[in-house]
């Protein structure tokens, strides 16, 4: 069976750079609007948040949610991440073991209408999501 992986890491990782880059540009001309998108650029490398190398499931939960909603902002904006994308961010080799969290997450951004979650075109209730989920810019992005 053929080891999948949501995505290159480097890729992500780049994503997240030219978030953080771009956001701080955004700081001198509408600083209100840049302060969340550098915050959440910031969280997933580690520059804030929990220390990178004792990391808790608990302490997991806000860099996925940084990454959940950090990743999109470099694609078209009708672009879609999968929770994967997230977890690997976050857990590199070990992203499948953040899965289960990285959905709630998803979930908590969808109730809080932050990210649209859905499954082909059509949205989902978090507490009904089952199988594949892609995770799009909500009404409150």
């Amino acid at each position: 069976m053929a080891d999948h992986r949501p995505g290159d890491p480097q890729r992500l990782r780049q994503e997240l750079v030219d978030e953080l880059v771009a956001a701080r540009r955004l700081v001198r001309s509408d600083p209100q609007a840049a302060r969340p998108r550098v915050r959440d650029a910031k969280v997933e490398p580690g520059e804030r948040g929990e220390p990178w190398w004792q990391p808790t499931p608990e302490g997991r939960r806000e860099p996925l949610a940084a990454a959940i909603r950090a990743l999109p902002w470099h694609r078209r904006p009708d672009a879609s991440i999968c929770p994967s994308e997230a977890a690997w961010v976050v857990g590199g080799v070990t992203w499948r073991g953040l899965m289960d969290v990285a959905r709630e997450v998803a979930g908590e951004l969808s109730r809080q209408k932050i990210v649209a979650m859905g499954r082909r075109g059509v949205d989902v209730d978090p507490a009904d999501a089952a199988g594949p989920i892609r995770l799009a810019r909500g009404p409150r992005w």
